[in-house]
Parts: structure tokens; sequence; C-alpha cells
């Protein structure tokens, strides 16, 4: 086809209503497959293209729609994309495939199912921005509709706390893979408009009510909905107009937590609560290390920024979910910045201006904690005791034993 002929079948589907889009993620088993079939059963006569991703050579879950979705071969269509996965090493595919389905100007929907070990945040962006290497720009003829995370309510503990890799169980999408298993549930959790909570018939209803409400800890934005056996009103995922990138990218429980102006405790359903923690002095490596290394098992959920007295010109990043935690750089300072870029920036960002130190500058320790039956009294006791005393505020920092692993400073 040539590059005139592309460009006229673009325009007239540019013309036409844009094709909604509703993208599918959710940890391997939690049924996802299941609850497309049922959708595609019920969908009231709306022409659909499937895509389905598996991380195999043979795709599995696309046999399984084939079978079961009731997909008409004249006026539907399955694509099945194998051996990769649509966040990373499949990415380029996906925007040609979607960029094809379009041009044909026959459908009224186009529903995804990703692999069990997808990323929403880089399939979200797929269909957002141009994406200049393939001259592709889906946003001209496609509308991300929603983005539906399925938790499955009966393994949902046991991988969140299992520690394992997606390595180790050889699950990842390359040997260079290093990402948890629980990481990975809670990136698919803290991006989505819709959470369905899956296999609820196969828990009990307290515990269930109380997995319910630490997702709508981790996750306040998104509408929950539970589900057994994959059955969910298709009004509930299709034509909902619920996505908006920049609300998604933010709407993480810690998010919530950390930029509210004044934290109100809401009642502590099955003990579920979250608190910020805020000090402006730094802590103490060797002190704040071994208290990481009994990490409190009641905190599900911990995000924010550490300052920490022997990296005093690095803000540095604490991320923790399960046994999984992320200890790192997150940039400089603003106080270390060049005077002109700071003074550029302080008359910018009046809160900021607002809570500078005349001595630290922007230095903070700020901590996001979600948990179940938390004593907040004790583990803000417990991080204090973490913090440089009053004597050692006043000796030379540097010469404090530190033994998170050796970054460069910059």
């Amino acid at each position: 086809m040539s590059i005139l002929s592309k460009l006229s079948i673009l325009d007239k589907t540019k013309s036409r209503n844009k094709i909604p889009v509703t993208v599918l993620s959710g940890y391997l088993g939690a049924g996802k497959t299941t609850i497309m079939n049922h959708v595609l059963n019920n969908r009231e006569g709306l022409k659909v293209a499937v895509i389905v991703n598996d991380l195999s050579e043979v795709n599995i879950d696309a046999d399984l729609i084939q079978g079961g979705g009731g997909l008409s071969r004249t006026d539907e269509k399955l694509v099945e994309m194998s051996n990769g996965c649509i966040c990373c090493t499949l990415r380029e595919d996906l925007l040609r495939e979607v960029e094809k389905l379009a041009m044909e100007n026959r459908f009224d929907y186009i529903l995804i199912e990703s692999t069990g070990i997808s990323e929403p945040v880089p399939v979200a962006q797929t269909f957002t921005y141009l994406d200049e290497e393939q001259g592709i720009d889906l946003s001209r003829y496609c509308t991300l509709d929603c983005m539906v995370t399925v938790v499955d309510a009966y393994s949902f503990w046991h991988d969140y706390s299992s520690g394992e890799s997606l390595l180790e169980r050889s699950q990842a999408a390359s040997e260079d893979d290093a990402r948890s298993v629980v990481d990975l549930l809670i990136d698919q959790i803290e991006f989505c408009d819709v959470l369905i909570l899956n296999k609820c018939d196969l828990v009990e209803e307290e515990d269930l009510a109380e997995l319910e409400g630490v997702l709508r800890a981790l996750q306040p934005r998104a509408k929950l909905i539970r589900a057994a056996r994959g059955r969910v009103n298709p009004k509930d995922i299709l034509h909902t107009s619920l996505f908006n990138f920049d609300e998604a990218s933010r709407s993480a429980g810690w998010i919530k937590e950390m930029e509210a102006p004044h934290h109100t405790p809401e009642t502590e359903e099955y003990g579920i609560a979250s608190f910020v923690y805020e000090r402006a002095k730094p802590f103490h490596p060797g002190r704040l290390m071994a208290w990481m290394e009994h990490w409190p098992e009641e905190v599900v959920r911990a995000k924010g920024i550490v300052w920490l007295a022997t990296r005093n010109r690095m803000a540095q990043s604490l991320s923790q979910a399960g046994p999984s935690i992320q200890f790192g750089p997150a940039g400089l300072w603003a106080a270390e910045l060049p005077e002109a870029e700071k003074l550029a920036l302080l008359a910018e960002e009046k809160e900021l201006a607002d809570k500078w130190d005349e001595q630290y500058g922007d230095r903070i320790n700020k901590l996001v904690f979600i948990g179940i039956t938390m004593n907040r009294a004790e583990l803000t006791g417990s991080l204090d005791d973490c913090l440089l005393s009053d004597q050692e505020l006043a000796s030379d920092w540097s010469l404090l034993m530190d033994e998170f692993p050796t970054v460069l400073e910059m």
C-alpha cells in the first residue's frame, strides 16, 4: 500500500468516531481470559477486534477465546501476539496491529488482554503518545477508554508475600528481567480505572472485605468490582470514558496521601489505615538500615523520600511492597542546584518556597505507610529513634556508618 493510500484511509478513519479500547491487565491466573470470554458473549452486537498477548510461543489464551468468546469470523477479528510482552518486546507489533485494525474501518471496539507480567503504564503510553520511531500515533483514531486490572482474591496474599522474582517462577520476559512478583502486582493495581476482584466465591466474606479494604487503600480512584468466575457487567469496562493518563498516573493511594494538605484519619475498618511520616531531620544510615532489616509486617505498602545524613546532596527513594524493599538515589535536593536554578525554582513553586529551611533547604523525610492494624505511635517512635540526635547533628555526618549500597553522587 502506498503512503498516499494509507493516509487516505487514516483520514477516513479519523473522520469517524475514534475506536474505543479497553485493556485488561492482571497477574497470571487472575482470570483475565475468563472475563474476556464473558464480556464477548454479552457484548450486545458490538463488532469487536480482540488482541491477546501471551508470553509463550503458543498463545493458549487466544485459543480459549476463539473457542469460548463467540467471535464472528466475518464481522470480527482475533489477533494473537505471542512470545513476548506488549509493554516492551512486542510494543512495536502492538502499534502496527492496532493501526491495521483501525484502517480496516469495520470495528466498534478493540479489547486487549495483556500478558500476566505486563506493566500497564507502557501499554497506556502506546495509545497516548506519538511513536516517533514508527511514525504511528494511535491517538489519531483510537481512544483508550478503560484500563482494567484483575486481581485474584484467592491467591493475592500468597503472591504478595512470596518474595519470589518472576525469573524464579520462570515467568520473566527475559533473563535480564529482575522484577519481583509483588512489585508487578502493585504496578498493576496502582495504575488502573477499574479493579476487578475475581474468584470472590473462593474466599470467606471477612477475608474478602479486608482484602477489598487494602485494595481501596492502594488504589482509591479505581472503581472496584467483585466477581466470581469472571462474570462482570460489560458496561463496567466498555464505553466507560474513565481513562485519563494524568489522573491514572497519580491515582495510587500513597500519592493521594502524600499530596493531601491535611490528613484526616478515616474509619479504620478491618484495621486498614494510612499515614504520612514527615520529619525535617536526617536519618542515621546505620540505625535506618537496622530498622529496615526488621520491617514491620503490618505495613503493606510504603513509599516516599528519605534524607540520609551521609548522602546529603541527594534525596533517596524508598519503595516497599511486601518483602520487596527498594532503596536508592532519587535526584539532587533543590538546595544543591546552582544558585540561579534554585532561585528560579523557588520563584516558580510557592509550596517549595513556603517550606524552605534556611539551613537545610528542601531536605526532608516524607514517607507514606499503608497497612493493617498498624500502631502509628509505635512506628513513628521507632523511626524517630533512627533520626540524628542533636549531638550527631552537630558532628561530622560523613563519619557515620553507612552500609547502604554505594552509588555515585551527582
